[in-house]
């Protein structure tokens, strides 16, 4: 295994391919990792030969040298680790040869969370989030949370460095409990408010149906029961709305700091969220979505019907060729404030 790779318990990690949506994920992950008692790892990925076109977003001369992706890479993690630094985190980082989507599958084993950035077409983000049946969050054995860069306008988005308010998409199957559970914890934690939201399927007539909205909190209120029970001091508002699951979360995005989402992959209420890149919640969302995986709710399943923690399975990550630890030099407090700059309307 390579050294330096840290225990999911223990870490989060972080995509970065030099864009500014990186670097904002970077600065997202530090806080995040910084409130949680968490380490926090970077990792820049790229595969040869066409790694200027596909992973960084520099241009580069030398296409198919591994010496000079190399330094790039090395770079790209130093302006990282200085935005890291900024916040109050010594980060570790990684540098990984090889197709990014496979990698950070597979490094998704190893970690408590991997965070990226969105910045919509091209670069890393467009790598892992794909279409449903090649995505990260289709596949990945923990959780995903994909930080915005921009909004639908290209505007950049200003991000808190504390959360204060969740919204979660609640349904019945085990996907959407389990994104239920997390969120509340998550809200637990920061001490904040938790909005859980049931959407009504657009069946005709079920919008001005009292009695169907009236069933549909009743389910509500039955799912969070068990939550109060656990965590009676959660501020909690649950609210049934009509329509598409994915216009009901990205409305909610605009007034709270995280979307907490369940995924199965396929199909059903989470499937709606993630069925269509250009048209769903992680691209529309103007605030960080966490994805919990199907993957990652199965291993869960399992370690609860055991009573005993379930192997991930973490030595898959040998198989991973170029997986390795390096030491980069410290940018700089200047060009960490000058990507904070950058990448914060409001900085």
């Amino acid at each position: 295994m390579a050294q330096g790779v840290i225990t999911q318990e223990k870490a989060v990690l972080v995509g970065v391919d030099g864009s500014h949506a990186s670097y904002k994920a970077v600065w997202w992950a530090s806080n995040y990792a910084k409130h949680a008692g968490l380490q926090l790892q970077i990792v820049c990925a790229y595969s040869l030969p066409s790694y200027a076109a596909v992973s960084f977003d520099a241009t580069y001369t030398a296409i198919g040298d591994d010496n000079v992706a190399h330094q790039d890479a090395q770079e790209i993690l130093s302006k990282a680790k200085a935005v890291a630094l900024e916040q109050g985190v010594d980060a570790t980082t990684l540098i990984v040869t090889g197709d990014p989507s496979s990698v950070f599958v597979e490094l998704s084993r190893n970690y408590q969370l991997i965070v990226i950035g969105n910045r919509g077409k091209g670069g890393l983000a467009e790598r892992l989030l794909g279409t449903t049946s090649s995505s990260l969050p289709a596949y990945a054995y923990c959780p995903i949370v994909v930080v915005p860069y921009t909004d639908d306008d290209g505007q950049r988005i200003h991000l808190n460095n504390k959360i204060s308010k969740i919204a979660v998409g609640s349904d019945e199957s085990k996907w959407g409990l389990k994104a239920l559970e997390i969120a509340a914890d998550l809200a637990d934690s920061w001490n904040a408010q938790l909005d859980v939201i049931s959407a009504v399927p657009s069946v005709q007539g079920a919008e001005g149906d009292t009695a169907v909205m009236g069933s549909y909190m009743e389910d509500l209120d039955e799912r969070v029961k068990p939550i109060l029970q656990r965590l009676p001091n959660l501020k909690i508002h649950r609210s049934v709305v009509p329509g598409s699951a994915v216009n009901a979360l990205t409305q909610a995005s605009l007034n709270n700091d995280l979307v907490v989402v369940g995924s199965r992959g396929r199909g059903g209420f989470t499937g709606l969220l993630l069925g269509s890149i250009s048209q769903g919640l992680l691209q529309h969302s103007s605030r960080p979505v966490y994805v919990v995986p199907r993957k990652y709710v199965e291993l869960s399943a399992a370690q609860v019907a055991q009573q005993s923690k379930v192997s991930n399975d973490t030595s898959a990550i040998d198989s991973i060729s170029g997986v390795h630890t390096v030491d980069v030099p410290k940018a700089g407090v200047e060009a960490a404030k000058e990507i904070e700059q950058t990448i914060d309307p409001l900085h």
